[in-house]
Formats: C-alpha cells, structure tokens, sequence
C-alpha cells in the first residue's frame, strides 16, 4: 500500500482556463484534502497587451503579455488552494486561423508525441487518480484545447495511469440563462448555433496539415464533423455541485485581471456568478472503479 494522497490533475491550455472550466472542483477537491495539479500547456502570449492591445496591434509584446498572465495564474492558483503548478510554457498559438498556429514553438505545431511525452513524466510523478481536460473539439474549436486534449488522451495511452477520466462540458440549457443575463447588463451575446457555424468555419480555414520545423499537425477535421458545443442536459452524466467555491472561483478568474476585457462572466457578480456557474459538468470517459452513472463527484469509487 502506498500513502500517495488521491490526486486530481486538470490539463488546460493557457491561464485562467483553469478558473472557467474547472476553478469549482479544483477548489472544492482541494477542500476536501485531495491533491490538486494544474498543469498549463501555453504562456498565454495572445491574451490582450496593456490597455486591452491584440496580438498583432502596435504595443503586443508577446513575451511581456506571457510574463504578466504567469503572475496572474499563479494568484489564481493560490485563490483556489492548487497544491501544483506546472508549465510546458509553450507559445499561445492563437484562435485557429492565425498566423501564430505556425509560428515557432507554437503548440498547435508541436508534435503530439512530444507533447504528451513531457506530460506522461508529470503523470508519472504525481500518479493522478482523475484527470481532466477538454473534448475531442477542445470544446469550442481553439487550437490549444484541441491539442490539449490530444496530448492529455496520448500521455494517458503512455503511462496507463488515472483511475478516471473526464471531458468538460457545459448544458445546452446554460447558454440561454447566460444570454438571458448578459442582455439584462446591456452586453451583446450571439445564439450558440452562430458560434458553433463560426468555429467551424475557422476551422474550415485551417483544416489542411500545418507544417512545422518540429513536424506535421494532423489535419483538423472537416466542419460536418464537428460536435455542437456543449450537450443535451440530457445527456451530461457528471454534475459536480461547487456552489460553496463560487466566491473562490469567481476571484481565481478576477485574478487575471489583464483579460478582463475578454472575461465576461466577471461582469455578473459573485452572486449571480455563482448561480449559473456553481454547477461545474463533466462527459466520463474512463473509469476503473464500476461507479454508476449519473455521477456527482469525481472521485466517486475512489474512497
């Protein structure tokens, strides 16, 4: 027997990732006394510059952006009590389309194999019980989720371990309470079908092989082939209450303040914040315990 504590690790692409998606359960499970491990794949260099400047615009200093989103991440990661930090520190590759998806050292041209082989050595020293990331469609199309999620699924292939498996994901029925809101604080909000026809549209930009120094990314696949986002609230089978950590989700998010621009959930207020994002959901895709679905925790089956 060993008396290694249970351990989660969420993989996410770039900083404050970590607070929207899954900023609930890693506060929650760090409460609960589990070992919590994040590990950020990119610097996040195509975040927004002083004064809310784009990539691209006089004044983008891509190292300096990086530099500013790590002390932020690393504020966040101590507002939801994160045990460890890693970082693969890759370069932010951009919405998909951008010239920055090929640019040296991007992750989006990095080879999967050795993507996954730096985070199979993190897997083999933290000896994760449950780990999550995003789906197959990086849940909306960006580069970094999509080759987030492809290195975590190989690093897991590599190492055999994790117990449990998950994708995030989020209810159809959530993007309607979040347009109901977001028009009430007088803010533009596009239909979920509009987004999905956009992401797939860039993603039909970018579908032929991106060639690299490093390698070739496999291609992205065909537009048809892309899922809506989110699911059926039918068909979400994980439901994680972390209602209690919504104050502490919210400040993890706040804590990347020089995004603030592009955080909109910020704008709601811990109340109303935490009333559509206190739910955080989840697709299993692994399990050696035998736990039955519908699940409410993820380390269920695993004490």
């Amino acid at each position: 027997m060993t008396n290694r504590p249970l351990t989660l690790m969420a993989v996410h692409a770039h900083p404050d990732d970590e607070a929207t998606g899954t900023g609930g359960v890693l506060a929650r499970y760090a409460a609960e006394g589990i070992r919590t491990v994040l590990v950020t794949c990119t610097d996040g260099g195509c975040g927004d510059g002083p004064g809310g400047v784009k990539p691209g615009e006089p004044g983008h200093d891509p190292a300096a952006v990086a530099a500013v989103r790590e002390e932020e991440l690393r504020a966040s990661c101590e507002v939801l009590n994160i045990s460890h930090l890693e970082l693969l520190r890759y370069a932010d590759s951009g919405m998909m389309g951008w010239p920055n998806n090929e640019a040296p050292g991007a992750f989006w041209g990095t080879p999967v194999e050795e993507g996954a082989a730096r985070l199979a050595e993190l897997m083999r020293e933290y000896q994760p019980d449950v780990v999550v990331t995003y789906d197959e469609n990086g849940f909306y199309g960006h580069p970094d989720h999509i080759q987030a999620h492809r290195i975590t699924m190989a690093a897991l292939e590599l190492t055999g371990l994790a117990s449990k498996v998950y994708w995030t994901t989020m209810p159809r029925s959530g993007f309607a309470k979040f347009g109901e809101v977001m028009r009430e604080l007088g803010e533009e909000w596009d239909e979920p079908a509009e987004e999905t026809a956009e992401a797939a549209t860039e993603t039909a930009e970018a579908a032929e092989p991106v060639e690299s120094t490093q390698g070739t990314q496999a291609a992205v696949r065909e537009p048809a082939e892309l899922p809506e986002i989110g699911l059926p609230d039918d068909e979400i089978q994980v439901w994680v209450d972390t209602r209690e950590f919504g104050g502490q989700k919210f400040d993890s998010l706040a804590a990347h303040a020089s995004q603030g621009e592009n955080i909109f959930f910020l704008k709601m207020g811990k109340e109303r914040f935490t009333e559509l994002m206190g739910i955080e959901t989840f697709v299993r895709v692994k399990d050696t315990t035998g736990t039955s679905l519908p699940e409410d925790d993820l380390f269920a089956g695993l004490r």
